[in-house]
């Protein structure tokens, strides 16, 4: 789920992954508080969308991981769909990798500095998978090159991390893993892969990675959830998930703050979401006790300003809650809220797709 412009009649809209249609739809906003949807393009199990300009066309590009079986499987039934842009609401859909491991994740970026869009691409797979970069030949046609062979990339963030002009990309390796590795650019296409943290625990269930800068001390940092679950027969809340803060020391050097316990942590943003001008933390639960009503399916973490969080129950219901996403989306200075939920285990009797939250 994603939420951006895609049309740029300066109303935001929704970009929604449907594993259960196997669709990549959107929900444009038009007018403003109307949300009429649509498919743009059939897609196996869709399990990340970003919005980019891939040629600089000036219209937003549609990149999106096709895991091509949300469940695990080792067969290589993964891809990378771009649909590009027509204006007017037409897309044309183009597959520049296929053959994959269960692919999780892909990101547009201008990784060589020469103003061409490369894609870095987290492939799942089970056993076997990998992160790589995808080198950009022109007309849709794309190079893989393999950084990383370990299974389990679920988010491959890309950013200029350490302030020296050059985009980098880090992998939430998940499975027995359990690491965040960020992978230094050196130019030329060459990439230093360094493990920035890592849990002994091979349970740890490692869910959910983004990027910003918490302190705003002008370094980005990363937002860290663990609260995976589906290596269970029953699936549910252990007592390590929750939510943590990864900060960006400078000098390549970062600092592991755990921020609080969360059962089932899934989908981190980060936001001022009380308008005080910090940023705080957010994150919804897939595994959590749904057995129990008054299990949390969404918590946000306050900022003092200090970085000292306070938790903040927000809902109980609707569960099995997955992604989030934070944007002004009525145009009054108040962000919203919307969430995106995975109904694949019971009970089924508090369930939800997209919802859009707004602060009372």
């Amino acid at each position: 789920m994603a939420v951006v412009d895609l049309d740029g009649d300066g109303l935001p809209d929704v970009l929604v992954c449907d594993a259960q249609t196997n669709q990549l739809r959107w929900i444009r906003q038009y007018p403003r508080g109307v949300y009429p949807e649509s498919t743009i393009g059939d897609v196996m199990a869709p399990g990340h969308v970003q919005a980019y300009d891939v040629y600089r066309h000036g219209r937003l590009d549609l990149l999106v991981a096709s895991m091509g079986q949300i469940f695990p499987n080792n067969d290589r039934i993964g891809s990378v769909i771009i649909f590009e842009n027509l204006g007017n609401g037409q897309f044309r859909r183009h597959v520049v990798g296929e053959h994959m491991a269960r692919v999780a994740d892909v990101r547009g970026a201008d990784l060589l500095g020469n103003g061409v869009t490369q894609l870095v691409v987290g492939c799942f797979g089970y056993d076997q998978g990998e992160t790589l970069w995808m080198e950009n030949h022109g007309d849709w046609k794309f190079e893989p090159h393999v950084v990383n062979t370990q299974s389990g990339p679920i988010h491959t963030p890309v950013a200029d991390f350490y302030g020296d002009g050059r985009l980098g990309f880090a992998s939430l390796i998940s499975q027995e893993w359990e690491e965040i590795h960020l992978f230094d650019n050196l130019g030329g296409g060459k990439f230093k892969d360094t493990i920035i943290w890592g849990s002994t625990n091979e349970d740890y269930g490692s869910s959910g990675l983004v990027e910003a800068d918490i302190n705003r001390d002008g370094r980005l940092d990363f937002v860290y959830t663990n609260g995976d679950a589906f290596d269970y027969a029953r699936p549910g809340p252990r007592p390590w998930h929750g939510i943590q803060w990864i900060e960006n020391l400078g000098s390549h050097r970062w600092a592991f703050h755990r921020v609080g316990d969360f059962p089932g942590a899934y989908g981190p943003s980060a936001a001022d979401l009380n308008g005080d001008g910090f940023v705080d933390l957010l994150a919804v639960s897939t595994f959590n006790d749904w057995s129990n009503p008054k299990s949390v399916s969404m918590m946000a973490w306050i900022n003092d300003g200090h970085e000292h969080f306070t938790p903040v129950p927000l809902a109980s219901t609707p569960t099995h809650l997955l992604t989030t996403a934070v944007a002004d989306m009525d145009g009054d200075g108040v962000p919203e809220i919307i969430t995106g939920g995975f109904h694949a285990y019971p009970p089924y009797d508090r369930m939800s797709r997209v919802l859009l939250w707004k602060r009372k």
